[in-house]
């Protein structure tokens, strides 16, 4: 039997709201909806959703708020998919950075959300199998997803622990952008900014507080997780 997908929709716009849960529910996903970050906030931390659909410009609680409490303070994992107006690539960077695995821009095609929701579905639970990968002072745990270094504690986003799960196997070789963008995204790939807006968020998570860099970006190739050659 196949599972239903459960997705919450946070969204104070009553319009799109109602058009998301009926196009969704008419193809059997479980809906649940808020219409303020407060609300969704709750819905989120209480229940077991397997994708949430969240607006930025909310009233009670805002987006990255509502994004941010969830990942650092209630450790839920479910993956985000934020939905909003702001398309500058700084508004990315702070949209991811807080936790999110996909941004997608109003006004957006109801086909390409669909397919970015079974993307992240697919991706969901890849990190399976339990090893505690280490390259120099950093680790991942791939079974519990902790990440240290230097015995720190560091908390990444969905998206950055695969990333990191991907360029500690396979350190100290150079993987490809093209490489990182299938493994993760699959065939539905995002814009262009963001991978390299995960990247900078996993460097200033992972190298900025320490004196040794481990990321590396290698020009025109890809990037390496590992000490400087």
């Amino acid at each position: 039997m196949t599972q239903t997908t459960r997705v919450l929709i946070i969204e104070d716009h009553k319009d799109i709201a109602e058009m998301l849960y009926d196009y969704f529910e008419r193809r059997d996903y479980e809906m649940d909806y808020a219409s303020d970050g407060r609300m969704g906030f709750n819905l989120a931390s209480q229940n077991d959703y397997d994708i949430i659909l969240l607006d930025l410009m909310l009233p009670e609680m805002d987006g990255l708020d509502v994004c941010r409490k969830l990942r650092e303070e209630s450790k839920v994992y479910t993956p985000i998919l934020m939905l909003t107006a702001r398309d500058t690539l700084e508004d990315k960077v702070i949209g991811l950075e807080t936790g999110a695995d996909d941004y997608l821009v109003k006004p957006f095609e109801i086909l390409e959300l669909e397919a970015r929701i079974k993307a992240l579905m697919r991706r969901k639970g890849q990190i399976a199998q339990q090893e505690v990968l280490t390259v120099a002072d950093l680790e991942l745990d791939t079974g519990t997803l902790e990440v240290r270094r230097s015995n720190k504690s560091i908390y990444l986003s969905p998206i950055g622990l695969k990333i990191l799960t991907i360029l500690m196997k396979e350190s100290p070789k150079v993987v490809s952008r093209n490489q990182l963008e299938h493994e993760i995204w699959g065939d539905i790939l995002p814009d262009s900014d963001t991978l390299r807006s995960h990247m900078y968020n996993l460097r200033k998570q992972i190298d900025k507080p320490f004196a040794q860099p481990l990321l590396q970006t290698i020009q025109s190739r890809g990037y390496r997780i590992g000490d400087a050659p």
